[in-house]
């Protein structure tokens, strides 16, 4: 009953604050609200006390772990409030410096995504963010495995299910075809698109592109991160532990919005992003939340040709800078 009671007040104080948005996008902005009244119970803990109490759990989807629970974690780890963490599978790298960290969960869900105990939640109006650091993974996972005669960019692609259709933002074979021949002769290039069998999957059913039989026929040169996690040099773990060590040697990326665009923004460098469509817009994420993760510059392309004027106009010219 009080939980409706406050729901209700929080929805009448977003629509007196933002009345002037649509109702699909005000239901955040009252998440956000709740998250902060739902912080305020454990001002002594956190503050005061400072006792490792906080046992972190969270089975939603990669891009808000990525964006909030992971940071979340981190700041109760360096506040001495951290006791244990448990997610999906595939995520003790991740957690590297929890305590206790659990890989309880199958699969991930959007129903997990709403987990109030966390500062914020999915997409915010504030992202003037209070426990919440980000969290070193260059600095980890940088090795002397993965380096290359040029500076590597990673492509990481996806072509997945979205909002319940077909996939909106993805690098299709004709743009892949345009950025390699641009940028390839400049850094070399590792293209990665995971497979099902390699990641937590979620509610998002991933397609079949059939670009990989023609990246090795046609760009033979372009190294597959499939590939490099077959031979696994380093001794990864799995394949996500893979990526933090593949990624941690680079400084730019190409990549797509939610967990793909999350993830490389945690390695510092340039990272451009292509989101056609989402409430990232209207929250203008990729300009407040994602440089937070490592200082990493966003460039955010709406289209396929916003996409081929940055790389023709930054991308190359960051490389001859």
């Amino acid at each position: 009953m009080i939980e409706k009671l406050l729901n209700k007040f929080l929805s009448l104080v977003v629509l007196v604050r933002h009345g002037q948005f649509t109702i699909d996008v005000r239901y955040y902005y009252r998440h956000t609200y709740y998250c902060k009244l739902v912080q305020l119970k454990y001002l002594f803990k956190d503050y005061i006390a400072k006792i490792k109490y906080k046992d972190l759990s969270f089975h939603g989807e990669f891009a808000p772990e990525l964006q909030f629970v992971l940071p979340f974690a981190y700041w109760h780890y360096k506040n001495g409030t951290l006791k244990s963490t448990s997610s999906s599978k595939y995520t003790k790298e991740l957690y590297f410096f929890s305590p206790d960290h659990k890989e309880v969960f199958e699969t991930r869900s959007n129903e997990g995504n709403y987990n109030f105990e966390m500062p914020r939640i999915l997409y915010s109006q504030d992202y003037d963010m209070k426990k919440w650091l980000p969290v070193p993974l260059k600095e980890i996972y940088k090795n002397d495995v993965y380096v290359y005669y040029k500076p590597i960019l990673i492509i990481a692609n996806r072509y997945n299910m979205e909002w319940d259709g077909p996939p909106v933002s993805f690098y299709s074979v004709e743009v892949l075809a345009y950025m390699i021949e641009k940028l390839k002769d400049s850094y070399t290039i590792i293209y990665n698109r995971p497979k099902p069998q390699n990641i937590t999957m979620d509610n998002s059913d991933i397609y079949d592109m059939d670009e990989y039989a023609w990246l090795e026929k046609e760009h033979p040169d372009v190294i597959l991160m499939e590939n490099l996690f077959k031979e696994n040099k380093a001794g990864a773990n799995n394949f996500n532990h893979m990526q933090l060590m593949v990624y941690a040697n680079a400084s730019m990326f190409i990549s797509i919005h939610g967990g793909t665009a999350t993830l490389a923004s945690y390695f510092g460098g340039t990272n451009l992003i292509l989101s056609k469509k989402g409430p990232e817009h209207h929250f203008d994420c990729f300009h407040k939340l994602y440089p937070q993760f490592s200082g990493a510059r966003i460039l955010h392309a709406k289209s396929d040709e916003e996409v081929i004027k940055y790389i023709n106009e930054d991308m190359v010219k960051v490389f001859q800078e």
